[in-house]
């Protein structure tokens, strides 16, 4: 795994990364940005995305599904159930919504119908800040009584997100921190 996630810092580094001013989703002004969807929309990307965070799934606690939250989490859920599948281990993919539909189902959950009662749930997001985005996305999941378990990221931006996660009762796996990019 060390050679795959070696090659994932290569690709993050090369497609996803940039040094400049930035208003992050979080709302805070940051002097880096990490486009992980440039990364993980490659076919080698999501290769690697999908191994990668199916085998951190063992540090947390037994999964039946991943919950990609909208948008960038969406195709790290497809390529880890897909991987999953492969392995013979497979999980469901569902893709949490920020906010309802206006139309249709009206949903906040996609896969639902793949979806039981007590379903533990592995949050899988592209990246961590604050963590308030996956915070909302794992209340959507216990709303819908699924039990979220943990979060694996492909990168922590270590800037209190790990914290407020784990003060919340999911631990954060993370492929990549802010180091991987940035010499501090």
């Amino acid at each position: 795994m060390n050679a795959k996630r070696e090659r994932l810092i290569e690709l993050l580094r090369e497609l996803s990364f940039e040094r400049k001013r930035v208003i992050l989703a979080s709302g805070r002004e940051s002097d880096f940005f990490i486009d992980c969807k440039q990364t993980a929309l490659t076919a080698e990307g999501h290769v690697l995305l999908g191994e990668l965070m199916f085998h951190a799934l063992r540090q947390l606690a037994p999964v039946k599904a991943v919950a990609g939250v909208e948008l960038g989490g969406c195709p790290l859920a497809s390529a880890v159930a897909l991987t999953s599948f492969l392995h013979g281990a497979p999980l469901v993919a569902l893709y949490v919504r920020k906010s309802q539909k206006d139309h249709g189902m009206k949903k906040m959950i996609e896969g639902d119908k793949s979806m039981h009662e007590g379903m533990a749930v592995a949050l899988v997001e592209d990246v961590i800040t604050t963590g308030g985005s996956t915070l909302r996305a794992a209340q959507v999941l216990r709303q819908a009584g699924l039990v979220p378990v943990g979060v694996v990221a492909i990168v922590d931006r270590l800037e209190g997100g790990s914290d407020a996660l784990r003060e919340a009762g999911l631990p954060l796996v993370a492929l990549t921190t802010r180091k991987d990019f940035i010499a501090d």
